[in-house]
């Protein structure tokens, strides 16, 4: 490996590795209209990245009369139905992943869903894809905490500092920014600043572990900035 080559990749999972945020707010409105409650693509759109454990205490102020524990597993189950239909993966993702598994490169999956969704999500990728996994409920703090970023760095046995982290929400790009990580941020449904301390792109498709490289030197420019800056 050369020196610019990050130690690990830690990726997000909804709407980085798969496409499941259209899931999860069908799955929101339909457990809301099924108290009576309605819920709108701006109620979804303000809960990406966020943690289950807070999502469910919202859903809960929107009329949802059970608890965190039970909104949480009744909306993991309805996802899942809907993933086990068909998984919509995220352009450019499983690619990448493969490359990074070629080069020896080790990666870890850092997700707020709970760990029987990031692993079945794993489970479905026709190759071995990740050394670690850290899951909503493998943490006490959710995103922007930087605490599951720290802890897939922690697993993998390097530092979070020498990591590239890949994320696509605000709450998110937080976390792995808090992290210490360099942080590529791929916009999807929720939009991203363009002067984050963070690397901003539009797209995985064709991005290599050469680019990798590229990007980790630039990352570093931009968090060492931000840094001085604060």
């Amino acid at each position: 490996m050369t020196e610019t080559l990050p130690a690990a990749v830690l990726w997000d999972m909804d709407g980085t590795l798969v496409d499941t945020e259209p899931y999860w707010f069908l799955c929101q409105v339909e457990l809301v209209e099924s108290f009576g409650g309605t819920w709108s693509r701006e109620d979804g759109d303000a809960m990406i990245g966020s943690g289950l454990w807070q999502s469910a205490r919202v859903l809960q102020s929107h009329g949802v009369d059970l608890s965190e524990d039970e909104i949480i597993d009744r909306l993991t189950t309805a996802v899942l139905e809907r993933a086990a239909v068909e998984i919509p993966w995220r352009p450019g993702a499983r690619e990448l992943l493969a490359e990074l598994r070629r080069e020896g490169v080790p990666t870890a999956l850092v997700t707020m869903s709970i760990r029987r969704m990031a692993q079945f999500m794993v489970d479905a990728i026709e190759f071995e894809a990740f050394d670690a996994i850290v899951a909503g409920d493998d943490v006490e703090h959710a995103k922007p905490h930087p605490e599951a970023y720290l802890r897939g760095a922690a697993l993998l046995g390097v530092d979070p500092a020498d990591c590239i982290a890949i994320e696509d929400s605000t709450p998110g790009l937080a976390s792995a920014v808090a992290a210490g990580t360099v942080a590529i941020g791929v916009e999807h449904h929720a939009p991203l600043a363009d002067d984050g301390p963070y690397i901003r792109r539009d797209t995985l498709v064709g991005t290599t572990v050469g680019d990798l490289r590229e990007l980790h030197r630039a990352g570093r420019a931009v968090r060492d900035q931000a840094t001085s800056d604060s």
